[in-house]
Parts: C-alpha cells; sequence; structure tokens
C-alpha cells in the first residue's frame, strides 16, 4: 500500500483515485513473456536533443515496461547509444540537409532524395507500429519542417490503428498548427506546460472567463479537441478529456529544471501499456471493470503521480542542484511509495 510520506499531502479524493489506478499494474506472474506488460516508443531525439528520448524511454522503463524504444535521428542514436544499452535505438528519422534552404520543397513527398522525402522516412517508422502498443511524440524532436512533416504521418498512422499517443514538447507544435490531426482522437493524450497550453488556447481561439473555476480551461481545450486528453502541467496537474477530470495533488519539487516532462511521458505510456494488458484481462480482475475512457484517465493521473512523487524524491536529497537525471533514479521508488508491491500476493492465472 502507499507509504504515508508519500501520501501525508494528499487528498482523499487523490487517494482514491490511485486505487483505481492500482488495479491496472499487472501482478508479475510466471506465465508472462517478454513484450506483454509493455512495448513503448519514443519518436524524437534530434542532433540538438539527444536527452529528452532518453529521460522519457528510461522512465517507461524504469517504470516497469518490457521494452523500450527510441526512434530518433542517426546523430542522436549514436549519443542515446552511449547513454544506456537497456534501450532499442533506431535511426530512422532525417532532419533536413543544412546544405539545403528549409523549403517547402524539403518536406515535399516529391522530393527525389528518400532521406528528403517525408513519406518515406515516415513509412519506415510506420512498420514499427505494429510492434508497438504505445507511442510517445516529442521528446527532443525540434522544429526541423523535415522532422515535423514526417511526424504528422507517423500521428495519422498511429491514429489508424488506434494506438494511444502521447504528445509533448514540439510534436504540441504540429497540433497547433493542425488540430484536426488528434480532434476527436480519444486516444491521444497532451502533455503541455504553460506556454504550450497557451499557445494550443490561443490557436484555438479560446476564451474562457477568468472566473471560471481552475479547471475551466483544461476543460474548455479538451472540448474543443474533441475529447482528447490533456494534462494542464502547473502547481497541481489537471486533466481532462472534456468529460471527465482529475486533479493531481500530490506535492513535487520546488526545482524547475529542464526534462522533468520526459519523466512524465515516459510514465504514462508505461501505464498505458499496462491497461492494454488490462483491458486485454491478461490476468483475472475482483472488481468491477474499468472502461476505456476511464482508464486512459486514470493512467494520465498515475503517470503526474509518479512524476511527482520522483521530483519530491529527487529535491529531497539534490535541493536546487536537481537534474532531471535525478527522477530518472527515483522512478521505481516513486512506483512503491504510491502503489506498493503488486506481485505474486496478487497472484492471478495468465488466460495466454
Amino acid at each position: 500500500m502507499p507509504t504515508p510520506s508519500a501520501t501525508s499531502e494528499m487528498s482523499a479524493a487523490s487517494k482514491d483515485i490511485l486505487s483505481r489506478v492500482r488495479r491496472m499494474v499487472p501482478p508479475m506472474l510466471q506465465h508472462f513473456h517478454k513484450g506483454q506488460l509493455g512495448r513503448v516508443a519514443v519518436l524524437g531525439g534530434s542532433e540538438d536533443y539527444t536527452g529528452a528520448p532518453y529521460f522519457s524511454a528510461m522512465a517507461s522503463a524504469r517504470l516497469g515496461c518490457d521494452m523500450s524504444h527510441v526512434i530518433c535521428t542517426p546523430a542522436a542514436a549514436a549519443v542515446i547509444k552511449t547513454y544506456s544499452p537497456n534501450l532499442m535505438v533506431h535511426p530512422l528519422m532525417r532532419q533536413t540537409d543544412p546544405s539545403t534552404r528549409a523549403s517547402e520543397a524539403s518536406t515535399s513527398s516529391h522530393s527525389k532524395d528518400p532521406n528528403s522525402d517525408p513519406e518515406h522516412i515516415s513509412s519506415r517508422v510506420i512498420e514499427l507500429l505494429p510492434r508497438l502498443h504505445v507511442l510517445v511524440i516529442g521528446p527532443g524532436l525540434g522544429r526541423d519542417p523535415l522532422m515535423q512533416a514526417t511526424v504528422a504521418r507517423v500521428i495519422r498512422a498511429a491514429r489508424e490503428r488506434n494506438m494511444p499517443i502521447v504528445l509533448d514538447a514540439d510534436a504540441l507544435l504540429i497540433v497547433q498548427r493542425n488540430p484536426d490531426l488528434i480532434r476527436g482522437y480519444a486516444n491521444a493524450v497532451l502533455t503541455p506546460n504553460v506556454v504550450e497550453f497557451g499557445r494550443l488556447c490561443e490557436a484555438l481561439n479560446l476564451k474562457v472567463p477568468d472566473d471560471a473555476g481552475e479547471t475551466a480551461n483544461v476543460e474548455a481545450l479538451a472540448k474543443a479537441l474533441g475529447g482528447v486528453t490533456i494534462i494542464e502541467k502547473g502547481n497541481q496537474d489537471h486533466i481532462s478529456n472534456g468529460d471527465m477530470t482529475f486533479t493531481v495533488d500530490l506535492q513535487g519539487g520546488r526545482k524547475r529544471s529542464g526534462g522533468q516532462g520526459d519523466t512524465l511521458t515516459g510514465a504514462i505510456a508505461t501505464l498505458l501499456g499496462w491497461r492494454k494488458a488490462y483491458l486485454d484481462r491478461l490476468w483475472e480482475i475482483d472488481h468491477e471493470p474499468l472502461g476505456e475512457s476511464e482508464s486512459l484517465g486514470l493512467a494520465a493521473f498515475g503517470g503526474s503521480a509518479i512524476t511527482r512523487e520522483c521530483s519530491r524524491l529527487a529535491f529531497a536529497k539534490k535541493g536546487r542542484s536537481l537534474q532531471a537525471s535525478d527522477l530518472t533514479e527515483e522512478v521505481h521508488t516513486a512506483f512503491l511509495n504510491l502503489f506498493g508491491q503488486v506481485d505474486e500476493d496478487n497472484e492471478r492465472f495468465s488466460r495466454f
């Protein structure tokens, strides 16, 4: 069960929600085989940004997904492979050739060079999708026009497969420019910070009265995007799909170093992978089943709660010197603090 230190500042409502999140945490059964409890990929990582996809993928792995991939550019892949041998790194993405001008031609599907053709590049990424359960898009992506055009195609393909996607960082710029790309897609989770949230609202011409409730903005944005789930990050994280709203009131650390949001995307991704195993009934349950919509919101809540607990633990040790890598080291402890052990004492027979 959760530890007192993790829950002392938590509301009764949050404790109840975490108890429901815990239902999706799979027991460690002898019958399971590799890949059943989460196959996650992070699509991002470019010449200038190699830390973000690593932090996201490692958070996913440390939380407990079976297989964690990174899909990035060759330059980023060479670096990320040196960070950890535990990740599978695929150098499939391409950036605009710096010797050419960043023009419309550089992102045209009619380009003669396959490495400058987003249709060709995205097709290689899309070939990986059947091997995955969840796709995180955005960490370390950057704003290169070829990268952005490629990712837009991958988002469409993931949506066609009904694959859960988590969008963060510069992937949100794609949504800002083309909201219809994810509008109405219930398996999409967006994790904007305060600046990104404001830009999305502006792009959709949303104006919420100043005296509206504290969750009014995230509810309005989620509704405007047709029911996607949005995590409005802040002093408290507000989560909504327009119909169902949660507020995560767990205490976090007070240092706002870059990269902490990458732990969030990775944690959500693993919980979404576990959600698939739960919905597929890979183990027997002894409670009223959670529905698809509720379970997705609970996965978002759980990811936020784990990230905040990581931040709290890391800040207690590192103070103002805290860095994103310090959160990575706290993922397992944060999970245990919030959910306790979930293993042989909950033995259920797998159906496979």
